[in-house]
């Protein structure tokens, strides 16, 4: 597979952006290793009797983007952005279902010292962490979208604070508070 080329990348979100769906068939093997690699660590960092594997949290994401008019994002960290973004809300989706599945059969709930420093430790409580991520989005949708970037897309600051068109100083204060915010609320409970 040859590297992941950003200019390929923001090339083909563009054509898919304007409407070329055959650009979309183009992008997949493109991004399909670098998406593999994020859906790995999500997975990675949940519960160690997760049943999602990555390479079918990679495919249901793709079919989310498929079935969507538009993408929506212009340039690669816009869309690994979103993809974190899509990423996060399956595999919220998917701890959901199997916590109804099980309706608390032996489940106990871990918690969560330092949620965003510790979470790929303590990631088992996805369904906690999706319901305050969307909470945090609904209070401040920046600060929201800065967590999945850092945590669920593994964005550094800069990359981060680019795709958000933010400085990166504006971007590290978004951070401390969302960090502040999140842990605030993940704690209260704990």
């Amino acid at each position: 597979m040859p590297p992941l080329n950003p200019h390929d990348i923001t090339r083909l979100l563009e054509s898919v952006a304007d409407g070329d769906r055959t650009a979309l068939d183009e992008l997949f093997p493109i991004v399909y290793a670098e998406l593999r690699r994020v859906a790995d660590g999500l997975v990675r960092s949940e519960r160690a009797d997760a049943t999602l594997q990555p390479t079918a949290l990679v495919h249901e994401a793709w079919l989310r983007f498929a079935d969507q008019d538009r993408l929506g994002a212009r340039h690669r960290d816009e869309f690994f952005g979103a993809a974190a973004t899509v990423m996060r809300r399956i595999l919220v989706d998917h701890a959901r279902a199997r916590k109804r599945a099980k309706r608390g059969g032996g489940w106990k709930a871990q918690p969560l010292d330092d949620v965003v420093d510790r979470l790929e430790e303590n990631a088992g409580d996805l369904d906690r962490v999706g319901d305050s991520l969307d909470l945090l989005a609904q209070v401040d949708p920046r600060k929201a979208h800065l967590v999945e970037l850092r945590f669920f897309a593994g964005l550094d600051m800069e990359a981060a604070a680019r795709a958000l068109r933010l400085s990166r100083r504006q971007a590290e204060r978004d951070w401390t508070m969302a960090r502040a915010w999140l842990r605030s609320r993940l704690g209260a409970s704990v």
